[in-house]
């Protein structure tokens, strides 16, 4: 069996596995050191069989796949890697870069595909891409399996009337804005959103504005012609396309860069766009959904959001309640939650000790749903009965506690840079570094901005 080509990763770290399967070695090693610059950790595999069973012994975040592998076609084991590794994004490579072949393979689950010879920069775009795209699908999927759709049939009246709106409006073509802080939901309302609309049927496509660099997120909106930049060596539909008959949903939109909203705006209105080196005028039958964390008019006052697109956005306005304004919902989140982990992890526990369940019920929650089920998940597999108690919660929310109780010769601010650092020097992938804090990746992307703290810094870290 080949040996592993990677780039040395620390203990702590939690790397990105890619597979590259070619029958040539040249072009393994030649796709394997591109990743490893990129700090992904690539193995290589010379044909089929030997994919499978390095793909059955671990798993794949994503696959660089030669169209023909000998006697066999790399077509064929698109959907067994697929099996393998469930969630996989998988770039075909082939010599023979014809459209037809292109379209069999996404046809057949593949992500994207790669004619041959390449770039090592568009080895990396493409990776980068492929990883931005499974995290935003597994964030999603995510929410949904930790129970964050109990925001859908919530006890707090605030909430309820947010959900009728929401119903209402669905049935309109209007834009919507969805507000509230990082791990209330508004990936997952949005998606209800969509689910409830006359556009049911068609796609729904996700744009996370802080996740992808600037230079790249035009790209990814609009798609790109052949030569429009260095790396676009062919030409790319953008998730606006995709999206067609569907919902595209704009996350954070508050992070969008200036010289893109006034073409987000012209979408909005006229549903025209044009791709990156293209000056033809394209349409799109899409409805917007967008969501923010920040407050868009201190953005209007700071110069950094449009006015009028804000008010494009805003036709109707959505606010989801942090955690420590519906604390009626916090007792019947965890417990469902507590539940789905014990199931996962077959653990006995059944339920939480009084004390847990008050300190469950004080706690402030700046993550929300995501630091909510993380202080569970982490008390259901550190119990040792039937029972979660409070020392089984997360040491990590435990310290933030205790750190907002720090006199006043530091300040809070201060407290959570030096947090971020600590852990974003244990954790490689923002994905999981995020995971640890309590807060999406995209929220952590922009307090590692914010306080420039180098390292880990490639947008592909995502996953």
């Amino acid at each position: 069996m080949e040996a592993v080509l990677e780039a040395p990763a620390e203990s702590s770290s939690s790397p990105i596995n890619v597979l590259v399967v070619d029958d040539d070695p040249t072009i393994r090693r030649t796709v394997a050191i591109c990743l490893e610059q990129d700090h992904y950790r690539a193995q290589g595999a010379g044909g089929v069989r030997q994919a499978l069973d390095l793909a059955e012994r671990q798993y794949f975040d994503l696959a660089f796949v030669d169209l023909r592998l000998g006697s066999q076609s790399g077509l064929d084991l698109i959907p067994e890697l697929q099996s393998a590794n469930p969630g996989i994004r998988i770039v075909m490579i082939t010599g023979f870069g014809g459209i037809e072949t292109a379209i069999q393979a996404i046809k057949r689950g593949a992500y994207d595909y790669l004619p041959k010879p390449f770039e090592p920069a568009q080895i990396s775009m493409l990776a980068q891409r492929a990883l931005q795209s499974r995290l935003e699908e597994n964030r999603v999927a995510e929410l949904d399996r930790l129970g964050l759709k109990a925001d859908l049939s919530s006890r707090s009246p605030a909430v309820q009337k947010a959900m009728a709106l929401a119903r209402q409006a669905a049935q309109s073509e209007a834009t919507i804005l969805i507000r509230g802080e990082t791990g209330t939901g508004k990936g997952v309302l949005a998606r209800a959103i969509h689910a409830w609309s006359g556009r049911r049927t068609g796609p729904f496509a996700v744009v996370s504005c802080p996740s992808i660099p600037s230079e790249l997120l035009e790209s990814e909106l609009f798609g790109h012609m052949q030569g429009s930049f260095t790396g676009a060596h062919r030409e790319q539909a953008g998730r606006v396309a995709q999206a067609a008959g569907g919902t595209l949903f704009l996350d954070e939109i508050g992070d969008l860069p200036m010289v893109l909203q006034p073409k987000i705006l012209r979408f909005i209105q006229d549903h025209e766009y044009e791709r990156l080196g293209d000056s033809t005028p394209r349409e799109a039958d899409v409805r917007v959904v967008a969501a923010t964390h920040v407050d868009l008019k201190a953005g209007l006052m700071a110069g950094r959001f449009r006015e009028d697109l804000y008010y494009r956005l805003n036709v109707i306005e959505i606010t989801l309640l942090p955690l420590r304004e519906r604390r009626e919902d916090i007792l019947p989140m965890a417990r469902k939650m507590l539940e789905h982990f014990a199931s996962e992890n077959g653990r006995p526990v059944t339920r939480f000790s009084d004390e847990a369940e008050a300190f469950l019920l004080t706690h402030s929650w700046p993550g929300n749903l995501r630091e909510l089920s993380n202080a569970v998940e982490k008390g259901v597999i550190f119990s040792t009965g039937s029972e979660v108690a409070k020392v089984h919660m997360s040491s990590d929310l435990r310290l933030r506690t205790a750190e907002r109780r720090v006199g006043d010769d530091i300040s809070l601010e201060q407290l959570e840079e030096s947090h971020i650092r600590r852990i974003l020097t244990a954790h490689r992938s923002l994905e999981s570094a995020a995971r640890v804090l309590g807060i999406d990746a995209s929220t952590l992307w922009r307090k590692r901005k914010k306080y420039g703290i180098r390292g880990a810094e490639d947008p592909a870290a995502l996953g």
